[in-house]
């Protein structure tokens, strides 16, 4: 048995093969699993015959670094020490979701306690 471990690219090109040969998604990734194990693609990542049916067979990884911010954090900043308790009200003024407000407050280092975003301690300012 040979020692070749194959990397993404190795998988996505041989599912260019596959799909030359007419087999489905399902069947492609049963022939990478018994050819390669556990290294083989996940069923997820079987994504790429809807790319093949409309003839794009790039299989390169995509670059897909973090989206830009919608808004700073001092500007959230700002905001919370006018009104440290709703993070509706925070994501209304910044035209974002609740949920991306209390994202970026947690990435932050604030929790919510008693209904209002405060620090985060860590363990030894909590023992003081």
């Amino acid at each position: 048995m040979s020692n070749f471990v194959p990397g993404n690219y190795d998988l996505r090109t041989a599912l260019i093969f596959c799909y030359h040969l007419k087999k489905t998604a399902a069947e492609s990734h049963r022939m990478l699993v018994e050819a390669y194990g556990e290294h083989a693609l996940g069923k997820s990542q079987y994504f790429e015959f809807k790319k093949f049916k409309s003839d794009d067979f790039d299989v390169r990884n995509e670059e897909r670094g973090k989206p830009p911010k919608k808004f700073e954090d001092s500007e959230l900043q700002e905001l919370l020490d006018e009104d440290d308790a709703q993070t509706q009200q925070l994501a209304d003024q910044l035209n974002v979701t609740r949920e991306a407000v209390s994202i970026r407050l947690k990435s932050m280092g604030k929790i919510q306690k008693m209904g209002k975003w405060v620090p985060q301690l860590n363990e030894r300012q909590q023992e003081n």
